[in-house]
């Protein structure tokens, strides 16, 4: 099986396959590796067509240079929420990056530099392994901005932070280090070269038998058609909340350059 995210290039997304191990990384440094529809789409394509392939043991999924991802790309999310909606809210781009990731059989590592916001936290809920420096600087700024959490995060940021650090982190979607998310379980390891890292790692994993691999994350992950379900229960809510008011002064704060005010909001 060949596969399309190497055979053919992708503006934004570099792929690249040595000894089992299919290393993506977003290429958009310029927009600190927002994404955007085609994007997420393009990656999403990339780990199902790893999933399949008998080539692939492992993936890494990084950015290509000093940021993992901004999240999603302002622009092309206001021009996306002003079209019509004609399927169910979980085909949206972003959720079917995440459905994918959360399918993914095989070992899925994140090695994380720069900034890690939105979705480059909650992809993390589906890894397998992740890894950041010192640069690392997460959010989870969904509340902030009239929204609501995505990816499972609801569920899974509970059961690996406990409620409490879980409510602390979505509720007030401030920023936090790499000591934070380590402290959290979002990583496994804070590392000076996490690209690296990353790396040896995945070579580890690759010299294993792939069928116990697999075998062993299946009975871990026992809930995935509870987990995918609420991929897409929280997608609904997400795109009512996207027709807020909260989520119109958010847009209008930032088009504006100016603090959000939702006090006038009950």
């Amino acid at each position: 099986m060949t596969l399309s995210c190497i055979q053919h290039a992708q503006p934004h997304l570099q792929a690249n396959l040595h000894d089992g191990i299919l290393t993506l990384a977003i290429a958009r440094a310029e927009a600190k590796n927002a994404l955007y529809g085609d994007l997420y789409l393009n990656i999403a394509q990339a780990l199902n067509e790893a999933d399949q392939s008998p080539d692939v043991r492992v993936v890494i999924l990084r950015g290509a240079e000093g940021d993992f991802t901004a999240g999603n790309d302002m622009k092309d999310f206001l021009t996306f929420i002003q079209l019509p909606r004609t399927t169910p809210a979980g085909d949206a781009p972003p959720f079917v990056l995440l459905k994918a990731a959360a399918r993914f059989s095989k070992p899925l590592i994140c090695a994380i530099r720069g900034v890690a916001i939105g979705i480059g936290v909650t992809i993390l809920l589906h890894a397998d392994l992740a890894y950041a420096d010192d640069s690392a600087l997460f959010q989870i700024p969904f509340v902030s901005l009239g929204l609501s959490p995505e990816g499972a995060a609801s569920q899974l940021l509970v059961q690996q932070a406990g409620y409490h650090k879980a409510a602390e982190l979505l509720f007030t979607a401030k920023k936090f280090n790499s000591q934070t998310a380590l402290e959290v379980g979002l990583i496994n390891a804070i590392s000076k070269d996490v690209y690296n890292e990353a790396e040896q790692q995945a070579k580890i994993l690759a010299a294993l038998p792939l069928a116990s691999l697999q075998q062993t994350k299946q009975l871990m992950k026992h809930n995935l058609a509870q987990i995918l379900e609420c991929i897409d229960h929280e997608a609904e809510i997400f795109m009512q909340r996207v027709a807020s008011p909260e989520m119109s002064e958010a847009i209008s704060a930032f088009m504006q350059k100016r603090p959000a005010n939702f006090s006038q909001f009950n």
